[in-house]
């Protein structure tokens, strides 16, 4: 495994410090001179604008808040200062899809104070990147503010065309839906189709629930995702570095259907933040890129985090794992010990013994611990007792010996206090047996009764839990979360995250569609990384079949294990499904980490092919998807090193595959390549192909003729 240190170093800073009338312009302007945001104060009231080539992309939108108990702080508004900063740095992360990162933008901090008398001072920090630019609000430390109630931010998104949007309705605890496409207008007059109440139906045979937690119609979780009418320019909107304050979700306004507003998860009473000053926002984000990929490959988000606060990463690995965990969702295990318990000693042994032979890193353990014949009941689990058919210690240990480690599991059912409770003696059992990593589960209602999973409250709750984690050098795979806002920079111990309709949902409801994971790189995976579990290869378990089975090929399986990036990436299926089959030589050799990653071509919802180069080593790995439609994909090599010779394993779909007649027909080819040649990736429909391609040795070339 690679070990890359968080660094960083300042190339340029330029800083400026003036005195503004009050109705002075302001803006900033990207590196490249394309991307323009400013500030203008219209009576006393902020508006922000964003321009991309002279050619207006958000129209003056309004700035401000409504504060509980007290005036709004939005109007009556003049400049004091202003200061002016451009930074141009480089960062090395810890693990993630690129092995340097370049933090290059322009800032204008901006200081409004009311003039009214109350003279309560509000920064807008405004900043520039050549893909993107970000907002935030800060409240300095000052005689006439020292809390804050936020009853509402007044953030607007005036955005200037009609555009094409892929989204998720908002409904304050649940990322688990598919994804729509539709005019960015059509979002007003949407409602949902379902509440989380119904998913966890779903998942159980329903769960004491008595909040009304349905999404409200026009409502969305962001990264929202569009496309300008001409296909010319791709927008998202999300959020970077939340921290201490509410989730924000975006409410299309009733008149102007290409309107947003911001809107903040509540707390039980209503109030959406509560904080003493100084404080800040999180940053409000438009990314901007001339084509789908380009929206995958910015690192905006982890740019506008702070640099990590972990001095020595050093225990911090990316891992691919395996793991008792579907058997439960096809309903070959169960959790508890009422039916087959999926989580014995016996069972982890043998899951161990697949790992350590096929060069897999851990084993996950779903359902070690007391608790499951009560989940969603309240204070049900306990995170230190096992099972009795279950040896923490001695699976532990026999994963040592073999070189696989055991990745735990906290399922917390939403019962936050008895969580929190036992959060000191849970992980400290963990860190004196030798557990380097948690899966964390949130599947339930939050207690206390009114909280959302994605409120302030569960906002520094899961800060809390990464923070303990890092006390005691443990990685997390937070499951049921709050969307990832780029803070893996900050603490490169939150490595990966569900929220998302994932894999299990093909066990046992309607199974995800074909477009499905053609949409989330350019959707959730804008927000960070994303466990998706891929992987499976028996594709219509008989346990669920013919109403629930996975609709993809065996060759897309493989190819998601690169398109959809984790650092702590799942083979999902039961472990006797791998055996004797040759693509589980894929499985075998993919890593986690990354140096290098580009997208080679794509078009949101259709088909992607996206190329990886290892972090340790210059093989590359290529996954190509596509949605339900079969197609062909040119895939060119120029990302290869000129002048050198590479062999290409490839594993691909057969001209039999089809996703519903034939999913599980796939075939290996294997040949030489260069950067000149285009590999011909044709795939059947909801279909893929996964290719190595790794510099040629002597034998390679003796052995291999050009690829065919």
């Amino acid at each position: 495994m690679s070990i890359r240190f968080a660094s960083s170093f300042v190339v340029a800073l330029v800083l400026s410090l003036t005195a503004c009338s009050p109705d002075a312009s302001m803006t900033t302007t990207s590196p490249d001179g394309a991307l323009t945001i400013g500030v203008e104060l219209q009576d006393g009231r902020p508006h922000y604008h964003v321009e991309a080539g002279g050619e207006s992309l958000v129209a003056p939108s309004p700035l401000g808040f409504e504060l509980e108990g007290g005036p709004p702080l939005r109007d009556g508004f003049e400049v004091v200062k202003t200061a002016q900063r451009t930074v141009d740095t480089s960062w090395t992360p810890v693990w993630g899809t690129q092995d340097a990162v370049r933090n290059h933008f322009s800032e204008r901090t901006i200081r409004l104070q009311e003039t009214d008398g109350r003279e309560r001072q509000l920064d807008l920090v405004l900043r520039a990147y050549n893909d993107g630019v970000a907002f935030r609000y800060r409240w300095p430390e000052q005689a006439n503010l020292d809390t804050l109630r936020i009853a509402s931010e007044d953030t607007q998104f005036r955005l200037t065309a009609d555009h094409t949007a892929w989204w998720i309705p908002d409904d304050y605890d649940n990322y688990e839906w598919v994804y729509r496409e539709t005019p960015l207008s059509a979002i007003r007059d949407s409602a949902a189709a379902i509440s989380y109440n119904s998913y966890l139906e779903e998942v159980d045979g329903g769960a004491p629930d008595t909040s009304e937690k349905e999404a409200a119609p026009g409502t969305v979780n962001p990264p929202l995702t569009l496309r300008s009418p001409g296909q010319e320019r791709y927008l998202a909107l999300h959020e970077a570095a939340l921290t201490d304050y509410s989730s924000m979700t975006l409410r299309a306004d009733p008149k102007t259907a290409t309107t947003l507003h911001t809107n903040l998860v509540p707390w039980p009473d209503g109030v959406k933040v509560k904080a003493r000053v100084p404080h800040e926002t999180p940053w409000r984000v438009v990314q901007v890129a001339d084509r789908p990929g380009g929206l995958i490959e910015s690192h905006i988000l982890q740019n506008l985090n702070e640099p990590s606060k972990i001095e020595d990463p050093s225990w911090i690995e990316p891992m691919t794992y395996v793991g008792i965990w579907w058997g439960m969702h096809i309903d070959k295990y169960t959790w508890d010990q009422s039916g087959t318990h999926g989580a014995t000693t016996e069972r982890t042994k043998r899951y161990m013994d697949f790992a350590a032979e096929h060069d897999i890193d851990g084993v996950l353990v779903e359902g070690w611990n007391e608790g499951w014949s009560t989940w969603l009941s309240g204070d049900s689990f306990s995170f230190t007792e096992s099972y009795p058919d279950f040896d923490l210690q001695e699976v532990v240990e026999y994963g040592r010996e073999k070189g696989v480690a055991l990745v735990g599991h906290h399922e917390t059912g939403g019962d936050i206090p008895a969580y929190e409770r036992q959060l000191d003696d849970a992980f400290a059992l963990y860190d004196s047996v030798g557990v380097p990593a948690i899966k964390t589960g949130y599947a339930g209602p939050i207690r206390p009764e009114g909280v959302h999973h994605h409120g302030q409250q569960m906002v520094n709750h899961y800060r809390r839990v990464v923070k303990k984690a890092a006390e005691h050098d443990i990685v997390l795979d937070v499951h049921e979360p709050v969307m990832g806002t780029g803070i893996e920079r900050t603490w490169p111990n939150m490595m990966t995250r569900e929220g998302v309709r994932g894999m299990e949902y093909n066990a046992w409801a309607e199974p995800n569609p074909p477009s499905h994971t053609v949409t989330l790189p350019f959707t959730r995976m804008l927000a960070g990384p994303l466990d998706y579990t891929p992987g499976v290869f028996n594709l219509t378990p008989e346990e669920t079949m013919p109403d629930h089975r996975v609709l993809t090929t065996l060759s897309k399986q493989l190819a998601n294990m690169v398109v959809l990036y984790s650092p702590v990436q799942m083979a999902a299926d039961l472990v006797e499904n791998y055996e004797g089959e040759a693509a589980v030589e894929f499985i075998e050799r993919v890593p986690a980490d990354w140096a290098e990653s580009h997208v080679l071509d794509a078009r949101i919802g259709e088909y992607i092919s996206i190329a990886r180069r290892v972090a340790e080593g210059e093989a590359w790995y290529i996954g190509t998807t596509t949605d339900e439609k079969a197609r062909t994909v040119e895939i060119p090599l120029d990302v290869l090193e000129d002048g050198r010779t590479y062999v290409a394993h490839i594993f691909e779909d057969t001209p039999d595959t089809d996703y519903r007649d034939a999913p599980h027909a796939y075939r290996i080819r294997r040949g030489l390549v260069t950067a000149s040649d285009t590999i011909e990736a044709s795939l059947a429909r909801s279909g893929g192909q996964a290719a190595i391609l790794e510099p040629a040795t002597a034998a390679d070339e003796e052995n291999h003729a050009a690829l065919k």
